[in-house]
């Protein structure tokens, strides 16, 4: 059978926050039975985005990481959760029983991405319900997804062979694979926030100019080769998605007419050469 998932690509989000104001206007001061009772007006954050800064001045990016419910297949709030306080329906939507769950503070630690919220007034462990409500009056979309200016939420109401197809085709990851609940919330692009980039400038020592067109090698240890860019009419590269921490590399540029430069170094974090002068030949 059909199932709902939700895609979200790093690349397109911007922090507008209307994912999260969207979700705000429709759960604050509104009941949803069975699904859901009222958000409070404060503390939670439904779609919770996270921000990460990579690199050193100038060459400074940063991405955007919107985490809502994950509606795992193998979701550890619906194991730790007693008498069906927390429960998968068979379209793939996960749902805390405002009536079950009440009291039931313990649910919260249950889930590894923190997407679970406790509303105090209540005393009540609520979440993302990917909108139910709206989708059995007809809806094609949870209000999240009809707010994204961008385009970076998507979802799609697919059976799961075609879903497996979609993820291979368009390189769609889950965030925290390690954690193995099988989330139902997939990410393009997640290496912007998960690894790390290699940047830098090429110029021209005898002119101060800008080498464009230069070729950049970045090699693991002195052999294999990684990655290859070119510069652009500034003399930038930059070479992305490369795992943090992953120990030695070196850095090969040549240009017509000027001597190859060679750099080596160890990778951490996001890092900036800075600006790499090359010698006539």
């Amino acid at each position: 059978m059909k199932k709902w998932n939700l895609v979200i690509d790093i690349s397109k989000c911007h922090d507008c926050n209307n994912c999260f104001l969207s979700c705000k206007d429709e759960y604050f001061e509104n009941d949803f039975p069975p699904y859901s009772v009222a958000q409070p007006r404060h503390g939670h954050r439904w779609m919770n985005i996270m921000r990460k800064e990579r690199g050193q001045y100038p060459k400074v990016d940063v991405a955007y990481l919107p985490i809502p419910c994950m509606h795992c297949d193998d979701a550890p709030c619906v194991k730790s959760a007693k008498d069906g306080a927390v429960y998968k329906r068979k379209d793939g939507i996960v749902l805390i029983d405002p009536e079950k769950a009440k009291g039931k503070k313990d649910i919260l630690s249950s889930c590894p991405y923190g997407a679970i919220w406790w509303n105090d007034e209540k005393t009540l462990p609520q979440k993302c319900t990917f909108c139910v409500h709206l989708l059995e009056d007809g809806w094609k979309q949870p209000r999240c997804v009809q707010a994204c200016p961008t385009g970076a939420l998507q979802v799609l109401f697919v059976e799961d062979a075609q879903m497996k197809k979609i993820r291979e085709s368009e390189g769609l990851e889950v965030y925290k694979p390690e954690y193995k609940t099988k989330p139902r919330v997939y990410y393009k692009n997640l290496y912007r926030y998960t690894r790390c980039f290699v940047a830098g400038s090429v110029a021209l020592q005898d002119t101060d100019e800008c080498a464009q067109g230069a070729s950049v090698t970045l090699k693991k240890g002195q052999r294999k080769v990684i990655a290859k860019a070119e510069t652009n009419n500034y003399g930038d590269f930059k070479i992305d998605n490369l795992e943090e921490n992953s120990g030695s590399y070196t850095l090969e540029i040549r240009y017509p007419e000027y001597k190859k430069q060679s750099l080596s170094f160890n990778l951490g974090k996001s890092l900036n050469l800075g600006t790499i002068f090359l010698s006539r030949a």
